[in-house]
């Protein structure tokens, strides 16, 4: 149970080191504090009594943070204490506030599991926006802090970081924060220095993509954004392309624009692919719509420019993708990205091109052309 959520709880947790909330919510009282922990402490034993069936499994971990499947799938959100569940194939267990909201659910699970994905990503951007109110740059710099300083102790004095592009590990030094970005409804980008191990000349800039999630924030997303490059007889920091989507908008808001902009469309795909990764150990897992098989990918990084078909209005952009466990296997994958009032959700994944090994090296082939698909604009 989350106890932040319950605003006498998120108030009298307020001034701890581990602070869900930075600012707290007026017109506390003792009676109202009392109250409300006993509640939370209520739903804490009604939870775990639920789950005790299971716990000589391992701990369960209930998609979508307990709430009830059916009821997303409705366009609601409701909590559950998981005491009426389902588990999938995959052994994911889902959580209903009914017996009848199950069997619902059920009759259906397919297209009710992606209608629930759909509105948890219709909801996730306003989501942020509102719980970013309680947190600003200097909160999101202090969380980077700690878990750089826990991977830099947990290995050796450095910090490793895997290089999507090359499958490389990278041994790099700390060497402070530059400063942050904050992008309403999208969360904080603190901008972080390193150097490679044993050479500070070689400088990175790598940027850590923070949100606020449950009143606490976390890092969303690890990126490199700037590589040492030899040029001249020195050591010079370059942007590597495509740039991440964050350093695209410059101050307009969410929202504010009749039409979407591309890093919006980037945004929604970089939000599913870091979803669905999180879901599956880190790999996003893709059934190849031509052969059937199901591939284990890692994300590397989203293709610019954006382009709208102009038949459907659908938006269109392309993703690499690298083969979990190699170097160079990369899969260009296509994302088809609806705006349903108001809100961007992918509604299409498919493989474009696919890697084959020739004359010694990898390859993509391609499986068709974006120009197949219709005719389309491109996207600001």
């Amino acid at each position: 149970m989350n106890l932040s959520g319950h605003p006498n709880i998120a108030m009298a947790f307020a001034d701890g080191g581990s602070t869900p909330w930075r600012r707290a919510r007026p017109r506390l009282t003792s009676r109202g504090l009392c109250a409300g922990l006993a509640v939370a402490l209520l739903g804490m034993c009604g939870a775990t009594a639920a789950l005790a069936a299971t716990s000589s499994q391992g701990p369960v971990q209930p998609r979508f943070g307990g709430q009830c499947a059916e009821a997303l799938a409705e366009g609601r959100h409701v909590m559950t204490d998981c005491s009426v569940r389902w588990s999938d194939r995959d052994g994911k267990t889902y959580c209903f506030s009914s017996a009848a909201a199950r069997g619902q659910f059920l009759a259906h699970p397919r297209e009710n599991l992606q209608r629930a994905r759909d509105f948890i990503a219709a909801s996730s951007v306003a989501s942020t926006e509102r719980q970013m109110e309680y947190f600003d740059g200097a909160d999101a710099e202090k969380l980077v802090r700690r878990e750089i300083a826990a991977r830099v102790a947990a290995n050796g004095g450095v910090y490793p970081l895997a290089d999507p592009l090359t499958g490389a590990t990278l041994r790099l030094a700390f060497d402070g924060i530059d400063f942050t970005r904050t992008l309403d409804g999208y969360g904080f980008f603190p901008d972080v220095k390193f150097h490679e191990q044993g050479d500070a000349r070689k400088r990175y800039l790598i940027d850590f993509w923070v949100v606020p999630a449950r009143g606490m924030l976390h890092v969303r997303e690890v990126r490199i954004y700037k590589t040492p490059l030899f040029e001249d007889g020195t050591w010079k920091t370059m942007e590597r392309q495509p740039i991440p989507w964050w350093w695209i908008p410059a101050s307009e808001h969410p929202g504010q624009l009749a039409t979407r902009r591309g890093w919006e469309v980037m945004s929604a795909i970089e939000r599913h692919a870091m979803r669905v990764s999180a879901s599956n150990d880190g790999v996003f897992r893709l059934k190849d719509d031509k052969t059937g098989k199901v591939l284990d990918l890692k994300f590397i990084d989203t293709h610019q420019p954006v382009r709208q078909l102009d038949g459907n209005g659908h938006y269109f952009a392309c993703t690499d993708f690298r083969v979990a466990g190699s170097k160079d296997q990369i899969y260009d994958i296509d994302f088809w990205v609806d705006d349903k009032d108001g809100h961007m959700h992918v509604a299409q994944t498919r493989v474009h091109k696919v890697p084959k090994f020739t004359d010694g090296r990898w390859i993509q082939i391609p499986r068709y052309e974006w120009k197949d698909l219709g005719n389309s604009h491109l996207v600001p």
